[in-house]
């Protein structure tokens, strides 16, 4: 079952498919969004990966939580479900 990562402290910079490729080195990448403004299209600087294994998103944590990405430290946690409203 796969992953769900949230990624926070993105640089503007990032889009969809850096975002993926920064963590394909620790296993197989299933999604990569980066979340953007609905008006302006621009970033809102974080985004969630989905890695096809747990063991694959416990290595992209250890490895990219607090890593740099375009000048900025990333942070990288497991994403928490979505509040019921």
């Amino acid at each position: 079952m796969s992953t769900k990562l949230f990624v926070g402290s993105l640089p503007w910079a990032v889009n969809d498919d850096a975002l993926k490729a920064a963590f394909e080195a620790h296993g197989k990448v299933v999604s990569a969004k980066v979340v953007t403004d609905r008006q302006t299209g621009r970033s809102r600087g974080f985004g969630f990966v989905e890695m096809e294994s747990e063991s694959e998103a416990s290595s992209a944590i250890q490895a990219l939580n607090g890593a740099e990405l375009k000048g900025r430290n990333i942070i990288v946690s497991e994403a928490k479900p979505k509040a019921k409203e």
